[in-house]
Formats: structure tokens, C-alpha cells, sequence
């Protein structure tokens, strides 16, 4: 499994202004790209489409195995690399706690 290809036409989703009109557009944006990140590397049992962002991905299926190649999509798409405190089970255990550490790591409109 190698390095994945961000999705066509993305672009990272990096600002250093602060937030503003259509924060939660890009909060959207965001939360369907980690969508389709799960969808394609997190080898779940059940369509991510079922999953709510607060749902335990582990209970979900979500192996280590996997969330390494989450992580490396996660970091391509959005331009940044993850922190030795974030490489914890915990950053991955729901699409709400990737989104917080998409955040951390400065990605504009990621709130949690």
C-alpha cells in the first residue's frame, strides 16, 4: 500500500486568516473529505455512510493497520504532517476526533 493520491482537484485547505462567512461550508468540506479517506483506506464493516461522527471507528472495525494509512491520506490531502503526541489510538477513534487533530495541526474550518 503506497502513499495515497489526493483526491482530484484538491487542493489543501490551509488559511492563516481567521474564521469567518462559510466556516461551516469548509467544516463540511472537510468532514467529507475524512469520509472519503475512511471510505477508501479505513477497511470498515459497516459504509462509513452509516457511521456518525461521533461513532467509535475501532467498534466500527478500524484496525492499526488501517489508521497508518488514514494518517498518510490525512496528511497529503491537507498539507500537514502529524506530531508524535497525535499518533495515538485516541486521535483516530471517530471522524469528530480526526477532525479535532486536522484542526490542531491548522487545517481552517476543521473545528470539532
Amino acid at each position: 500500500m503506497g502513499v495515497p493520491s489526493p483526491t482530484a482537484g484538491s487542493a489543501p485547505l490551509r488559511s492563516a486568516e481567521s474564521a469567518g462567512p462559510g466556516v461551516n461550508d469548509v467544516s463540511d468540506a472537510i468532514t467529507e473529505e475524512i469520509r472519503g479517506i475512511l471510505a477508501t483506506y479505513a477497511q470498515l464493516v459497516v459504509d462509513v455512510a452509516a457511521v456518525d461522527d461521533g461513532d467509535d471507528l475501532f467498534d466500527a472495525g478500524l484496525n492499526s493497520t488501517a489508521t497508518v494509512s488514514i494518517m498518510l491520506a490525512l496528511e497529503q490531502i491537507f498539507d500537514v504532517e502529524f506530531p508524535e503526541h497525535l499518533l495515538r489510538r485516541s486521535t483516530f477513534t471517530s471522524i469528530a476526533t480526526i477532525r479535532a487533530a486536522v484542526a490542531e495541526l491548522g487545517v481552517q474550518g476543521a473545528v470539532a
